[in-house]
Formats: C-alpha cells, structure tokens, sequence
C-alpha cells in the first residue's frame, strides 16, 4: 500500500546480472531473518524486478492495474519530466496483503536494492499492524491488486458497451469527487432506511426497537404510530461518492458500479495519506537498522547503501540549505530515532499500531527535535519574499498537518434531496478552516451536474467571508 519516490544518486554495479541477483536473494533472506528476530511481524513479501517505464506507471497509477482515465496521463508526462531534470527517482512501491507485492527497479545497483529489500519489510511490518492499514484490509480484503485488475476489466466493459466519451464523464465526475468519502463509516454500508420510526426515534435504533417490543409495553396515547418517510439524508452526508451512487435519480448500474469502484479506491489510498509520515519514517529506520547491524554485508555495499539512505532522508534536495517544503522520510526518520532513544523501541511499536499522523506530530513532534530539525513556519509575500513567519511548536505541528485535514479536501456534505430531485450541498466553512478556490469549486460543481442530472447548489462562501451558492450549470450528456 506504500507508494513513494526517493531522491537519491543512482550507483551501478559491474556485476553480472545473475550473480547479482543471486546475491540479492542472499541477502534479503537473512534481512528477513533479522528483521523476525528484532520483533518485525509482517506478511511474506513477494519481490518483482521491473524496467523503469513499469515503476513509473505504477507510481502514476497508484496500482499496478487500474481503471484507465486521461488524468493518469497528464501525471505521467509531470512525472517523467521531473525524473529527466533530476528531481525525483521511483524509489520502490509496495503492496500490502497476504502476500506483500514490491517492485524494485531492475537497473538498480546491488546496494540499492539491498536497502529497497529493508526498508520494504519496514513498510510490510506497518501495514500489518497500523490500525488504519488494518480496518482497511478487515473492510476489503487482502488482494488488493487481483480487485483493482477486477476494477479496471469491468471499466473496459463499460467503454465497450457505452463509449468513451459517456464512461469518461462519469469517471471525470467520481475522480473529482475522489476525496469526499467519510473514513468514520464502514467501507460497505446500507442504504438509509426508507421510513422513521414511530414517534420520531431513529429508524436505526435497534435498542428502542427491542425496548417497544417487551411485554407490556404500549405506545402512550395519542402516539402517531403512522410511518413516516425517512428524510434523505438523515444527516449531514460527508461520502460524496457513497451518496451520488445510490441516490442519484438517473444513475444507471454501470455507473454506480464507477462510483463506488473510485470510492474503494479511495478508501484504499487513505491510510497512505493519514500515515504518510510515520510509515515512511518507520520504513526508513529499519531500513537504516538492519543495514547497520547485516554484518554479512561486504563494507562496499554497505557505505554505498549508506549514500543512498544518506539522500533518501535528508532535508533539503541538492544544494539547498533551507528547506521549503517537508520530506516526510527525513521527518519521520528522525521522529523515530528520537522515540526509541528516549522511551524505547516497544513504546515505538505501540505509537507505530495506534496512531496516524495527527496523532503522531501532535503527541511526538517535541520543541526539542523540532529545534534541532530547524523546522519553522514560513509566509510567501506578494512581492515574492519568503521569510519565517514562526517557530512555535503549535504553529510548526499545525502546519505539517494542514494538508491532511479531512483526505486534504474540503468539508462539504449533502445536506437535502428535495421532491423534484434537487440537491443542496454545504461547505462547513466554520469548521473547515479553508476557503474553497471558487473556480475550482464550480468545475467540480460541473462533474456533478452531469451525475444528477437535476438542479445541484452549493452553499459556502467566498475568499471575503460572503455567503455564496455555486448552482451548476446543466451540461448532460
């Protein structure tokens, strides 16, 4: 489930290609072997030497196969052209389940690969024992590449029998709403029930159910006991894609099916981003762990793999002494370094199974590491001037995290379907904390139209705190 890039110097070896590998099968078996015997749990990992082009397209996908769209294009060219101005290398990409899948790249030196084969087993060891990567595998199951394949066959299906352009503005429509899931609700889930109960008690409240049901029990007089149609939504319905794919009036099956396979999707994707730092971090302490204490490594490869965890975890990319943005192996490194160092690795295993990020910088990112990182707040001008605008620890923690707030997207939900269709949406800008980019908004607004196929609006406010509603304009087919 783990998919990142790591910028690093490439290293060849001269060695023959089948002598290498046979050394690397060496060498990853007794990495695993140590790994077991330092407490790392983790499902068999099963590795794959792939061409870069592969690497890249898994790394743009996010999925060996999946549902084909021209966004993952556009992602490619942006991708390639940062590798050829030397910017970002693939690393590796990891797939948790039973078995793990990981794909190292084929040209990689003997030394690269050996530390992709430890830091893999970091990553395998978190995706078996982290809560969210757990609920995650608990709610969809183990073998995630074979649904994904199964995903994109049925997309192709669909092209078949319904044409481009058709197949593309529904999944234009699912990928623009990609991260508008509700991660408190259960990846499989109802439909609301169709009627309230009596007397005004939640339709789904099986205690009350049960209590009306005892011997004896009547309903007090004059009691209403006609059932009433449920109002949809009952609540406020933060899961976009959930919601449009099974009350969308017009939504034919092969476009639910589109729905609810982007929503799968993103459910999948989200323990990745809630747990971006610490994974990555984890993943790169043993990684840096094992190495050091493989003593059947030759000292050549060894100091080369070395170089290459040197670049992998550092602040700043080439020659920059400032860093503007975070690298959140270096982060995260350098977090659990300093846990293990002051309480301990079991207290390390216990934080690495039962938080994510928000709880990690929160309760971990102490003023004392933050200090010695040199991490710091900064603020662009208009004039183009970057300054630091803050040290304080709230403020630095805050700002680590901002991103990741509700899947990185705004709050909005359904808040009414009316009787002709209508749909009203709200952007909880009070809670947010952010303003919506207005003409971003209306966009997606677009994507949304053509899904409902009825009036849609949209309830926030602009960037001076007036009230605005986004109607989108009727496009169809």
């Amino acid at each position: 489930m783990s998919q990142h890039t790591g910028e690093h110097m490439s290293q060849h070896s001269g060695a023959h290609p089948g002598d290498r590998d046979a050394r690397l099968a060496e060498y990853a078996a007794r990495l695993e072997t140590l790994a077991l015997e330092h407490g790392l749990d983790f499902d068999p990992v099963h590795f794959d030497m792939v061409p870069n082009s592969f690497m890249l397209e898994i790394a743009v996908y996010g999925l060996p196969v999946r549902m084909r769209h021209w966004s993952f294009g556009v992602r490619y060219i942006h991708q390639l052209v940062r590798q050829h101005m030397g910017h970002s290398r693939i690393f590796e990409v990891m797939f948790p389940g039973d078995p793990c899948r990981a794909f190292m790249l084929e040209h990689n030196s003997l030394a690269e690969n050996t530390l992709v084969t430890a830091h893999v087993l970091g990553h395998a060891d978190f995706a078996k024992n982290n809560v969210l990567f757990r609920r995650f595998m608990n709610m969809a199951g183990s073998h995630i590449l074979e649904q994904s394949a199964a995903r994109a066959h049925r997309l192709e299906a669909a092209l078949a029998e319904h044409g481009q352009e058709k197949v593309e503005a529904v999944l234009d429509a699912a990928l623009a709403l990609e991260a508008h899931i509700d991660i408190d609700q259960p990846l499989h889930r109802p439909r609301y029930p169709d009627h309230a109960a009596p007397g005004g008690a939640p339709a789904a409240d099986v205690f009350r159910d049960r209590y009306a049901r005892l011997p004896g029990e009547t309903d007090p007089p004059g009691t209403d006991t006609r059932r009433q149609r449920a109002p949809i939504p009952p609540h406020p319905e933060r899961d976009l894609l959930w919601f449009i794919a099974h009350y969308a009036p017009e939504l034919e099956e092969w476009e639910r099916d589109i729905f609810l396979a982007v929503r799968e999707e993103a459910y999948y994707f989200h323990p990745i981003h809630a747990c971006q730092i610490m994974n990555e971090g984890w993943a790169s302490y043993w990684h840096a762990r094992l190495l050091r204490e493989a003593g059947f490594l030759p000292n050549e490869l060894y100091l080369a793999a070395l170089k290459s965890h040197s670049d992998v975890v550092r602040p700043y990319a080439g020659g920059q002494q400032l860093a503007l943005t975070l690298n959140p192996y270096h982060l995260g490194f350098a977090m659990w370094e300093h846990i293990v160092e002051r309480d301990g690795l079991e207290a390390a295993r216990r934080i690495m199974r039962e938080e994510d990020d928000f709880g990690f910088i929160r309760n971990y990112l102490d003023p004392e590491l933050a200090d010695r990182l040199d991490l710091f707040v900064h603020e662009t001008r208009k004039d183009g001037e970057t300054r630091i605008a803050n040290r304080d620890i709230h403020a630095i923690r805050e700002a680590i995290l901002a991103p990741k707030y509700n899947y990185g997207a705004p709050s909005v939900a359904v808040t009414a379907l009316k009787a002709d269709g209508s749909l009203e949406l709200r952007h909880d800008y009070q809670h947010d904390g952010r303003g919506l980019d207005l003409q971003q908004a209306e966009r997606v607004m677009e994507y949304v139209d053509r899904i409902w196929r009825r009036p849609v609006a949209l309830n926030t406010v602009d960037f001076r705190g007036v009230v605005r509603t986004l109607p989108a304009r009727k496009i169809g087919f």
